[in-house]
């Protein structure tokens, strides 16, 4: 109920502020465990992405967002949960999870952070871990372009949905499952040349 509500203000307000340009729309999936995935460069990302996608988004974000009071409680309303940047978060890791397996739609910023200049930073290994934990989970990656300034256009980009193909005996090192993310996050890559 709440989600609904501020997905049809944010939308408006976005349409006021900025002029959205969506493509691709029809490649995200209406049902199904999903990972969506995109650069950052702004705290608008996730209201953007959120507006524009039909199915409801349970964003990760960083757990300092959490503990200011008013706006940690719109955020966990809002389907929010926290991850511990940096380190190992086992809770979150949960959580990311169950949202797949219910087959809902997890949003991930895989750099972990905001890239100010524009330029992609290396994902964390996250998004490679979720996504060959769970079975027949879409990864859907989208590119935002454009300055967050008045007025100004902000391209999102919605790329084909693609899946894993791994051997389930396959243990997966750190290292595999860094350089697997970096596979995944390179499709958001290509989409921003």
């Amino acid at each position: 109920m709440l989600y609904n509500l501020a997905k049809f203000i944010c939308s408006i307000l976005i349409k006021v502020l900025f002029r959205i340009q969506v493509e691709g729309l029809e490649n995200f999936p209406e049902e199904g465990a999903v990972i969506v995935y995109s650069n950052h460069k702004s705290w608008w990302d996730p209201v953007v992405v959120g507006c524009v996608l039909k199915r409801p988004i349970f964003f990760m974000a960083k757990k300092e967002l959490f503990e200011i009071p008013v706006f940690g409680f719109i955020l966990k309303s809002l389907n929010a949960f926290p991850v511990n940047r940096g380190a190992p978060d086992r809770k979150a890791i949960k959580r990311a999870l169950e949202v797949l397996e219910g087959e809902k739609v997890l949003g991930i910023f895989p750099e972990g952070t905001r890239s100010k200049d524009g330029i992609l930073k290396e994902p964390e290994p996250g998004i490679g871990l979720l996504a060959t934990k769970v079975k027949d989970v879409a990864l859907v990656p989208i590119a935002i372009k454009g300055q967050y300034k008045f007025f100004s256009p902000i391209f999102v980009k919605i790329g084909k949905p693609f899946k894993l193909t791994l051997d389930e005996k396959e243990k997966l090192s750190s290292r595999d499952l860094s350089n697997l993310s970096k596979a995944i996050f390179e499709e958001v890559s290509k989409m921003l040349k």
